[in-house]
């Protein structure tokens, strides 16, 4: 944990990072359309007409933004239909209807996949943070506090543009959270690079947003917070703020009845000026202002856990997809596997990410070393990786790491190979689906159905074994594979599976460059 970079350290985020999640064509068209809105002032009877003209371009955005504007909380008694634009900027408030405009910009481009419900998660929890910061405007002691809203917006951006773009990352961060051994800063660190945050005010420079909206998404230090000396850093504490209120609405039914408001008050109170009676009212208007804004945007709120299936594989390979398992304290499981495997895996990681982030390493030295890592970690009796022969047609081990003498482990690795041709059995399902998976139980019989001659062939006495294809845009490279002579009932914990992808992925990127 010492040696994982904490949220303010100065990284660079990688360029080709960057250029995924805010370099194409899409996100360039939504990064022009963002700035556009933002740059929009309400100083002005200009900018005011600016905006109305924006909204009434898009019949799409017109008509969500007339349907905000009639939510029953928005209209008086008795007040007639609202059915114009400009009469909505009227009632709702220019920073109101632009912040709207924000949101559904976002809403919009980001959306859509396996990842759906990823994303939907992220969008609800940042347009919750826009509904706190604009709130917080109310009572604002700086002239222009109502640009607190859109900072709050976009300091979900981080996991927000993941989920959408590099969804794989997205669930490693989230497991290795979810863990409790890291914090969302230090996990997207590790995965990523660099955090969330870093991301977050990387990409909105490539968009060219004002600067106090990019310094508002920069990492406060931990504890207490002290008065803000200026409108920047009231902004800072503000987008903060909204994006933890709106973590805690987005786990909890009822929010003010919760444990972490006291943490939240003693971080917040001070600086913000909030008290309990003030919070559980903050909980209350956000919730109201949540239910029209999902209203308009005809948005399904997301569920509570992200659980995606792993759509064409046999009911028995879903199962055995690397997922769950039993953290224990004694030094090693029955099957031989330490119960320090994540604190290995992680030393192996970063020795990894250095060797390949040096430049100077080859292709098979950055995939020899995840091999060692994985099999020592994980201490496994065999393990190979094993990669596609196109002269051959075939998948052929082209490294090994096992057990025993010399001769023994060689004859496995000559003798692993299969044809590359699809076939119905579990090393081909793997591939197709590109699914990460541990088996454990080998001899179990809907699995030994789906095993291949030549691996009962081979591998006799395997019972238990890891698959992890290496699949990159749909190219199948090949697969590490992994072994022990007994069963492995305790399975692979999230944080284990988080650091074996995030393994994986070190020697996707050797194989296929950005």
């Amino acid at each position: 944990m010492a040696d994982i970079p904490q949220d303010g350290a100065a990284r660079r985020v990688r360029p080709a990072l960057l250029r995924k999640v805010a370099g194409n064509d899409a996100m360039f068209a939504l990064g022009t359309a963002v700035a556009r809105v933002i740059e929009m002032t309400s100083s002005s009877d200009r900018g005011t007409q600016d905006l109305a003209l924006h909204v009434m371009s898009d019949l799409a955005l017109t008509q969500r933004i007339l349907r905000l504007s009639n939510a029953v909380q928005y209209r008086s008694a008795g007040g007639s239909q609202v059915t114009t634009v400009s009469r909505a900027i009227s009632l709702l408030g220019f920073d109101n209807v632009r912040s709207a405009a924000l949101a559904m910009l976002l809403v919009d481009a980001l959306d859509g996949g396996q990842q759906d419900a990823a994303v939907r998660a992220e969008l609800e929890a940042a347009l919750c943070a826009s509904m706190v910061g604009r709130e917080m405007a109310r009572i604002s002691p700086y002239k222009g506090g109502e640009e607190a809203s859109i900072c709050c917006l976009f300091k979900n951006l981080g996991p927000l543009l993941v989920a959408s773009h590099e969804y794989e990352r997205y669930r490693e961060i989230a497991a290795l959270v979810a863990a409790d051994k890291y914090t969302p800063a230090q996990a997207s660190q590790l995965i990523l690079g660099c955090s969330y945050a870093a991301l977050a005010e990387a990409v909105l420079v490539e968009w060219d947003i004002p600067e106090l909206i990019v310094r508002a998404q920069a990492a406060l230090a931990p504890g207490p917070l002290p008065v803000a000396q200026d409108r920047s850093e009231w902004m800072c504490q503000v987008a903060s703020f909204g994006l933890d209120i709106a973590r805690l609405m987005g786990r909890s039914h009822e929010p003010a009845l919760s444990p972490e408001v006291a943490a939240l008050l003693e971080r917040y109170g001070a600086a913000l000026e909030l008290d309990q009676e003030a919070i559980e009212t903050l909980f209350g208007t956000v919730q109201e202002g949540m239910t029209a804004m999902l209203q308009s945007l005809s948005f399904e709120r997301a569920p509570k856990s992200d659980t995606p299936p792993a759509d064409g594989l046999p009911g028995v390979l879903m199962l055995a997809s690397l997922d769950a398992g039993a953290d224990d304290e004694d030094e090693y499981h029955p099957s031989g596997k330490p119960k320090n495997a994540a604190e290995r895996l992680l030393a192996g990681l970063q020795e990894v990410t250095l060797l390949r982030g040096s430049g100077q390493a080859a292709m098979h030295e950055v995939a020899m070393a995840a091999l060692s890592t994985l099999h020592g970690a994980m201490r496994f009796r065999f393990s190979t990786l094993c990669l596609r022969d196109a002269r051959s047609s075939q998948y052929r081990a082209r490294a090994a790491l096992g057990e025993g003498a010399g001769g023994e482990v060689a004859a496995l690795q000559a003798g692993f190979a299969f044809p590359a041709a699809s076939r119905r059995d579990l090393f081909h399902l793997a591939l197709q689906n590109d699914v990460d998976m541990m088996i454990a139980d080998a001899f179990s019989p809907k699995i030994r159905d789906l095993l291949p001659a030549w691996y009962k062939t081979l591998l006799p006495d395997a019972e238990s074994f890891i698959v992890l294809p290496l699949v990159v845009n749909k190219v199948q490279l090949g697969l590490f594979y992994a072994d022990r002579i007994v069963p492995a009932p305790e399975g692979v914990p999230s944080d284990e599976t988080a650091l074996i992808k995030a393994l994986k992925a070190q020697v996707l990127a050797a194989l296929a460059p950005a």
